[in-house]
């Protein structure tokens, strides 16, 4: 799966972040854990948050980079519950094609919003289509895409690909300001390949 050109989550912090070395970050649907492990490795803020509900993916980002905490916390949570849970907690939260496509963004961009501290910031990639090809929403609404479980059968996730003026809107219905959307083309072409949208709103 080609999804855009998204590699280094460091992106989401800007050259007047104030001391990186104070920022408490995380990353909704974190998977692995591999990209907040290189903004411990390389961008070194305080601590970084890697959330994810799934119990294969919590195991395997323990076994991986455990030895990097206490500055890199696995989170076994689905993000909605997590952030909830952590009001005012964050400089910066952050999504490589993880929650926020998988989650109802009008649950999880309320609860963002209220884990952000004042003037944090969100930063996500998701697709600015299918990777059928099929255009993305005009409203917001999910659709079941081909998914497989980690024993690899088929099955199908809910995902929501939105139109960019949806994301605006939604962003700043959950209290976010400053919001800016880049399209970023894919690096691959054929099938399976998609675009990128590179959201970013402040709280």
């Amino acid at each position: 799966m080609h999804e855009g050109q998204v590699d280094d989550p460091g992106a989401a912090f800007q050259p007047g972040d104030r001391g990186r070395a104070g920022l408490v970050v995380g990353d909704l649907g974190a998977g692995a854990a591999r990209h907040a492990a290189h903004l411990v490795s390389h961008h070194e803020p305080a601590r970084v948050l890697a959330v994810d509900a799934s119990p294969g993916q919590h195991e395997l980002a323990v076994d991986l980079f455990g030895h990097l905490a206490p500055r890199l916390s696995i989170v076994p949570s689905d993000a909605v519950s997590h952030l909830r849970a952590t009001a005012g907690t964050y400089d910066v939260l952050y999504s490589v094609f993880g929650a926020l496509d998988f989650t109802d963004p009008r649950e999880l961009l309320p609860a963002a919003a209220a884990a952000l501290k004042p003037g944090g910031r969100l930063v996500f990639s998701t697709l600015a289509h299918y990777l059928s090809g099929a255009p993305a929403q005009p409203d917001v609404v999910a659709a079941d895409v081909p998914a497989k479980t980690p024993e690899g059968e088929a099955s199908t996730l809910r995902r929501w690909v939105l139109q960019e003026h949806v994301w605006v809107k939604i962003l700043d219905e959950a209290g976010f300001t400053e919001t800016a959307v880049d399209v970023l083309p894919s690096t691959a072409e054929g099938p399976g390949t998609a675009d990128t949208l590179l959201v970013t709103a402040v709280r």
